[in-house]
C-alpha cells in the first residue's frame, strides 16, 4: 500500500487556546478542568464528541475551539477515563508526553444541549469540591 492510500487515525483536542496549524500543544500547562499545577501529559481523543466536551468544559475566557492534532511521539490510553470510568477506552481518550502538532481547526461542530452541559459542569465541580483527583 502506498503512503497516499494509507489511512491514519484522526485525533482531536478541545480547548480555549487560540492556536494555528503547526503550533504544538506541549506538557507543562495547567489542566482545562482543574486548578492543579502544570500537567506532565497532553490529552486528546479520537472522537469529536469527547473533544467537544474538552472545549466546552475548558477554563478561561477564550472561544471554545477544537483542533485536529497529530501526536509527535508515543501515546497511551488516558487512565483518567479508561481505568476509572470506561474500561476498554470507548471514549478513545489518549495522552502523551510528546507534543501534539496542530493540523487544522475544526470550525463546524455542534455543542451539547445546555441542560447536559450544566449537568457535566456540576459533576466536575462536585468532584473538585470533594477533593477528587480527576487528572492523573
Amino acid at each position: 500500500m502506498s503512503a497516499a492510500t494509507q489511512f491514519t487515525r484522526q485525533y482531536f483536542h478541545g480547548t480555549r487556546a487560540d492556536l494555528a496549524p503547526g503550533d504544538e500543544i506541549v506538557v507543562g500547562h495547567r489542566s482545562n478542568f482543574t486548578e492543579a499545577g502544570p500537567l506532565s501529559w497532553v490529552y486528546f481523543t479520537a472522537t469529536l464528541d469527547a473533544a467537544i466536551w474538552g472545549a466546552e468544559l475548558a477554563a478561561g475566557p477564550g472561544a471554545e475551539r477544537i483542533y485536529l492534532v497529530e501526536p509527535t511521539g508515543p501515546i497511551e490510553d488516558d487512565p483518567n477515563v479508561t481505568d476509572k470510568k470506561f474500561p476498554g477506552n470507548p471514549t478513545q481518550s489518549y495522552r502523551s508526553r510528546a507534543p501534539l502538532r496542530v493540523v487544522a481547526e475544526v470550525t463546524r461542530w455542534i455543542g451539547h444541549p445546555p441542560d447536559r452541559l450544566r449537568q457535566m459542569r456540576e459533576s466536575v465541580a462536585r468532584l473538585t469540591a470533594e477533593g477528587g483527583n480527576i487528572i492523573d
